[in-house]
């Protein structure tokens, strides 16, 4: 059988506008030449007598979780989880507790992008879209939602582009039995600008990360900073993206990769 797979991740970046300037990754290149010094006075020979005197290439960094694409676990959202589900919630699960079966299901992708900015969807809007393409969703199937925000990686204003989703909008996924999703957005929510005026106009503090928290009622993983949604088919693909194995951390960065039919 084959198969034909799509890198759906971002290139883990510095000197890009990626995040919000306190969050941006920094990242230490060393060639061979740089690192042969250091190896050579430690075996007691001259740098000379390395291969062409290199040693090896190396990269330092200073990066959080949540820089490049990543898996969010539900401890990212809140301490507790499945308060809709069990009387009083359960510790929620961190990146290294996620069940790996998440991580590897069929998908569909909800197209997006001619929502404005700051737009919240809603499960009117899931509905319908799921409705147009002629998808019914599964239990565990993965949802994508390619966003305005997908083209503007690494720009100075992708932070503020794109739709986000509403808790209700993530509920109405949730209970469906779908507990991993993802987008190519800065953030699962509206961005935070957006919601800073909203909340200001309203006085709802509730808005904010409202489609995170509803990882409190159910507890599910998202994806951020995905990349080339738009080149995907509405259904009938696969995603991998296993999170690297961080010991109780919030997140874990990912490979994710889309697998299609050959």
């Amino acid at each position: 059988m084959t198969r034909r797979l799509i890198d759906i991740s971002v290139a883990l970046k510095a000197g890009i506008a990626s995040d919000p300037p306190e969050m941006l990754p920094e990242i230490t290149y060393l060639d061979h030449h740089q690192t042969a010094p250091r190896m050579a006075d430690y075996m007691g020979v001259p740098v000379s007598a390395l291969p062409d005197g290199e040693y090896a290439a190396i990269e330092q960094m200073r990066i959080s979780s949540h820089n490049g694409t990543h898996l969010d676990a539900p401890y990212h959202f809140f301490s507790s989880m499945n308060h809709a589900l069990t009387p009083g919630g359960e510790p929620a699960w961190r990146i290294d507790e996620v069940p790996l079966e998440w991580c590897y299901q069929p998908a569909v992708k909800l197209d997006f992008r001619h929502f404005p900015d700051g737009y919240v969807a809603t499960p009117g809007d899931v509905e319908a879209e799921l409705k147009r393409v002629g998808h019914t969703l599964a239990p565990l199937e993965i949802v994508l939602v390619n966003t305005a925000a997908g083209q503007r990686y690494g720009e100075a204003d992708y932070i503020d582009r794109g739709c986000g989703m509403g808790k209700a909008a993530t509920m109405w996924l949730l209970e469906r039995g779908v507990r991993l999703t993802g987008t190519d957005g800065w953030s699962w929510d509206a961005p935070f600008s957006h919601t800073r005026a909203r909340v200001a106009a309203s006085g709802d503090a509730g808005l904010i990360w409202e489609g995170h928290r509803a990882g409190r009622e159910i507890g599910y993983c998202h994806l951020e900073k995905l990349s080339n949604l738009d080149t995907l088919p509405a259904d009938g693909f696969e995603v991998v993206c296993f999170p690297v194995k961080l010991a109780r951390a919030s997140a874990g960065w990912t490979r994710a990769v889309a697998i299609l039919p050959g």
